[in-house]
């Protein structure tokens, strides 16, 4: 802006110092239509100038707003952003400890599940082969009480239906060695059946009826017998309710056991899932955590870059919009100066041919002069205070020379200028 500035007021200068060499040179001018085109070119400079200053500051003023509004918008979202990833860090992080803790129960819990279906088939074998050893048990036990029986019955029907000699003692023997057997075989089952007098005769009876021929006895021992084999249809009676009942309790251990195992195992397979969804869920959100902890710096330090930019640009603007002002009032205060009556009669007096000499040239030089050190000052340009200097010292060729250089390093300024507005904008 201030080389803009700068650039105008060099060119006014040279335009100035050209028309007035002009002017001494060729005095056929019609000096009444030329005396005020100096000033009249000035004047018409200041106030494009002036024109170009608002354009300007209106141009920055929108650039400033949209860049303004750019900080403002970033600024908010980062800070809601910002405020969105330190909330899901805290939710992640209270995620990541409850599955944590959830898969530690789980892997317990099932590890004391495998423990109790182990437990359980080990007692379901362990039950299977008490009910094999009981099964065989019980079927060697119920046929030799079996056999007891059919011998005890077979020997009472021989002994009642005694009727003939030979025939007769050959199936008593049997009978007796029968009987003989029997009682030797379940002596421990008869001994709570049968008193020791009963004992006696049964013994007396098998030795008698081995010794000599058998004699009709009195209806005793058949009573002894009958008691005997109804003691053994008891035991076997006895046995097989037993029996009946230790396949009844083993079934139902069976079926609890194998209910337990099952509801085990469903426990077991339903918690392994849910194990290995936790430690999927834990595994996600341990990289959802570190990804948002990433995002988070980056935003903060986005943040932390986009308030340092916003805040210098801001006072960036508020230098520009500063001297901008500056350069304003400087070209306003030139412009009255310019249209004075003092300037007017000043540069009527330059182009009048009756007072073409070397004072007026020193004149022409010191009001000049004096009018750039004076914008110089107000736009705080120590390079146009240079060349103000120059005019007060030099001749009009070297300060043209000089003014020229200064516009060129000016326009290249400027141009600078515009690729740096142009990167602003963008």
């Amino acid at each position: 802006m201030k080389a803009s500035l700068c650039v105008a007021f060099a060119a006014t200068a040279v335009q100035a110092v050209d028309l007035s060499v002009h002017a001494t040179s060729v005095l056929t001018v019609d000096f009444a239509a030329d005396k005020a085109r100096p000033v009249t070119k000035v004047v018409n400079l200041l106030k494009d100038m002036l024109k170009q200053l608002e354009k300007e500051a209106e141009e920055d003023e929108e650039i400033y707003d949209q860049l303004a509004c750019w900080c403002a918008t970033n600024e908010k979202e980062k800070t809601k952003s910002i405020a969105e990833a330190e909330a899901h860090i805290t939710d992640l992080t209270t995620s990541v400890e409850d599955l944590t803790a959830s898969s530690s129960r789980l892997g317990t819990e099932i590890k004391n599940l495998d423990k109790e279906v182990a437990e359980n088939q080990h007692a379901l074998d362990q039950a299977v082969a008490i009910r094999q050893k009981e099964l065989a048990e019980f079927v060697q036990e119920e046929k030799d009480l079996l056999q007891s029986i059919d011998g005890l019955a077979s020997a009472i029907k021989v002994l009642s239906k005694h009727n003939g000699a030979a025939f007769l003692q050959v199936d008593i023997q049997g009978a007796v060695s029968t009987i003989q057997y029997q009682v030797a075989k379940n002596a421990k089952l008869l001994k709570g059946v049968l008193t020791h007098t009963e004992r006696k005769k049964i013994s007396a009876f098998i030795q008698a009826s081995s010794s000599e021929k058998y004699a009709p006895q009195s209806g005793e021992i058949f009573g002894i017998l009958e008691q005997m084999k109804e003691s053994f249809e008891a035991n076997l009676s006895e046995l097989q309710k037993e029996e009946a009942a230790n396949i009844k309790a083993f079934g139902e251990l069976k079926v609890a056991k194998t209910e337990e195992m099952t509801a085990g195992q469903d426990q077991i397979d339903a918690k392994t899932q849910e194990l290995a969804d936790a430690q999927e869920k834990l595994a996600q959100n341990g990289e959802d955590l570190e990804d948002t902890k990433k995002t988070l710096a980056e935003d903060e330090a986005f943040l932390a870059m986009l308030k340092e930019k916003c805040s210098s640009t801001d006072a960036e603007w508020e230098e520009r919009t500063k001297t901008r002002q500056l350069e304003m009032e400087a070209c306003s205060k030139a412009l009255a100066v310019l249209s004075s009556d003092e300037a007017h009669d000043l540069f009527t007096k330059t182009f009048n041919p009756a007072l073409v000499q070397v004072s007026e040239h020193s004149e022409r030089q010191t009001a000049a002069a004096k009018l750039l050190k004076e914008v110089a000052l107000k736009v705080n340009s120590p390079r146009l205070a240079a060349i103000a200097m120059k005019v007060k010292l030099d001749a009009f060729v070297r300060v043209k020379k000089a003014i020229d250089d200064m516009i060129t390093q000016l326009m290249a300024e400027k141009v600078d200028e515009i690729k740096h507005k142009d990167f602003c904008v963008e």
